[in-house]
């Protein structure tokens, strides 16, 4: 929200910008030809600066200011986005279990009062529960009004007349501020002037002014900072979490992409091994028809060559549809919208190709990536933050068990002034006033002691047996040591995620180990089959056979390389190394401005 040095502005609406729903320059300096040439590093920038899951959870930073605003004005804080938006399909992120604990409905952490339920089976129904915290913003009142009054009467006897009318004019104002000791204050200044027609009242007009300083301070429940000041450092403390919470959401998405490029990459290499199966089958029909045609091989040859080339040419089809998909989810992933045409047709080529990457065994010690989770998870920084919270609640619950003492005082003064009423009218009394006769001798009196009020007293509130806040003291003490648990389990969790991230890493290299020893055997057996054909010792059937294990041997080694890869972004994942071996800054997502440069479109 912008800052204003306008007073009157506190009591006009803020308007938030409209989003911005057109894409980055970046993406169309990256197309070329009709093409986008992509390379992973490309793609990251590109969802950091468009991706609409973080620029949602983009939204979440100001809210959580704002609930700062909110209570240091004593106001109950809304609670904050503890979770993770997942609205871009494609690609999937890994683990076991969510975020952070405590989030309430819509991804929100409840406030004191809600509804009490919490992600991961945690309640916190208990969250900044305790005495009651005034408004810290100082208010002025005020009350400026006229009033006619005319009363029947029974006899004259009373006032004189058998109408009563009062002619009464009131300006009253006041001024209250709280402060966080538990302290209030206040002031109020109220005058009057009256005119009667009755004979009977000696003044008229009657002018009244009177003031009244109060000061209030509780001395047992609601003594203190630690109780007036809950919500605002529960709302420090959210902020915190919406900071964490907004790594962990681009920790994600940079998750997802990555797992996205290589879904890509793997449709890519596929469509392209399908596209040589074809080509080859293709010209091998082609040779066995004209060998067909000089009567050297039998028509079930050709029979059996143009069933391969039909087969295959729907593998192709197969590979390029899920090609065009692929291209489709990336394109979601790392735009704003898709309406722009051009964008819209252009088909993406990857740079990064699975051939290029290195295939090595696990280097890092899994209890070395384990106390690296621990000490970089986000989840674990947000349970830590949460259980801060409810140490704040669980103090102000204790203090909330006691009674409420409070010690009050106030000192004011009055006066009154008026003219001698020109129709005064009882018999055997004269008309006569010691008073001063105008308002500015009214409100001397008020001020100069003439005529003081003055209270010291203790007020006290002793609940029997008290079981409304009991039960919340103790249900504070319930729920926190079940958001411990609940820690501990988080730290559980992490481990087990790390070495299985770290136990399919070995996996996924023995097995491009494997797949690539079988292609190569593959490779050998083509080529032997072909010179077997060329030496007139085999058939085209034998050597397209040969070629469809090889072009199945390349199809399973692209699957093993991408599964490789996919199993190195979960262990930066579950150790908590996302960003850093990316080289992410969280404040460039969080202004949305990449300041890498850019990779240069593929010729």
């Amino acid at each position: 929200m912008p800052k204003s040095h306008n007073p009157i502005s506190a009591y006009s609406p803020s308007q938030a910008p409209e989003p911005q729903l057109t894409n980055s320059s970046r993406l169309n300096q990256l197309i070329r030809d009709g093409k986008l040439y992509l390379s992973l590093k490309d793609a990251i920038q590109l969802a950091l600066e468009n991706n609409l899951d973080i620029a949602i959870a983009r939204y979440n930073l100001p809210i959580a200011d704002m609930d700062i605003l909110r209570t240091k004005a004593g106001g109950v804080f809304r609670g904050v986005n503890a979770g993770v938006v997942q609205g871009t399909p494609g690609g999937g992120v890994g683990g076991f279990g969510t975020g952070a604990p405590g989030a309430g409905a819509g991804g929100t952490t409840a406030g004191a009062g809600g509804a009490g339920a919490g992600a991961s089976g945690l309640v916190q129904s208990t969250l900044g529960v305790g005495t009651a915290v005034p408004s810290y913003d100082p208010a002025i009142i005020a009350s400026v009004g006229a009033e006619h009054q005319t009363t029947p009467l029974a006899n004259l006897r009373i006032y004189g007349v058998p109408l009563l009318q009062l002619n009464t004019g009131q300006a009253n104002f006041g001024f209250a501020q709280a402060f966080a000791t538990g302290t209030s204050v206040s002031f109020e200044f109220n005058n009057n002037r009256q005119t009667t027609n009755s004979p009977y009242f000696n003044l008229s007009p009657a002018l009244g002014s009177m003031y009244r300083f109060s000061f209030q301070q509780q001395l047992l429940s609601g003594f203190g900072f630690g109780p007036n000041l809950r919500y605002l450092r529960i709302a420090k403390n959210n902020k915190h979490i919406s900071d964490i919470a907004f790594k962990d959401q681009v920790m994600a998405t940079v998750t997802q992409i990555e797992n996205i490029y290589w879904d890509l990459v793997n449709a890519y290499e596929q469509s392209q091994v399908n596209e040589q199966s074809l080509a080859f089958a293709q010209q091998s029909l082609d040779n066995a028809k004209k060998q067909f045609q000089l009567q050297s091989i039998p028509a079930m040859d050709v029979m059996r060559a143009e069933a391969e080339v039909s087969k295959r040419d729907q593998d192709l089809t197969v590979a390029r549809t899920s090609l065009q998909l692929q291209e489709l989810l990336m394109k979601n992933a790392l735009t704003k919208s898709l309406d722009d045409p051009v964008l819209e047709s252009v088909s993406v080529v990857p740079t990064d190709t699975l051939q290029s990457s290195q295939v090595a065994p696990p280097g890092e010690n899994v209890q070395d990536l384990i106390q690296q989770a621990l000490h970089d998870r986000p989840e674990l920084f947000e349970s830590d933050v949460d259980l801060a919270n409810r140490q704040i609640s669980r103090k102000a619950a204790r203090n909330a068990l006691l009674p409420s003492l409070s010690l009050v005082a106030f000192y004011g003064g009055s006066g009154l002034a008026g003219p001698l009423n020109p129709v005064y009218n009882i018999p055997g009394v004269p008309n006569s006033s010691s008073v001063p006769t105008d308002f500015s001798g009214a409100l001397g009196n008020a001020f100069n002691n003439t005529a003081p009020d003055y209270y010291v007293g203790f007020n006290l509130n002793i609940p029997i047996r008290n079981r409304v806040a009991k039960a919340d003291q103790y249900r504070s003490e319930l729920e926190y040591r079940q958001a411990e648990l609940r820690r501990e389990e988080l730290r559980k969790q992490i481990r087990i995620e790390v070495r299985n991230a770290q136990y399919a890493l070995e996996q996924t290299t023995a097995r491009v180990e494997a797949a690539r020893k079988a292609r190569d055997l593959a490779q050998r057996t083509f080529e032997i089959t072909q010179k077997e054909q060329t030496l007139g010792a085999g058939s085209t059937y034998q050597t397209m056979s040969a070629q469809r294990d090889l072009a199945l041997a390349e199809l399973d080694l692209v699957t093993a390389r991408t599964v490789y890869e996919k199993a190195k972004v979960e262990v930066d994942r579950a150790t908590g190394a996302t960003l850093e071996h990316n080289g992410i800054a969280i404040q460039d997502a969080i202004n949305a401005a990449i300041v890498a440069p850019m990779a240069a479109p593929a010729p």
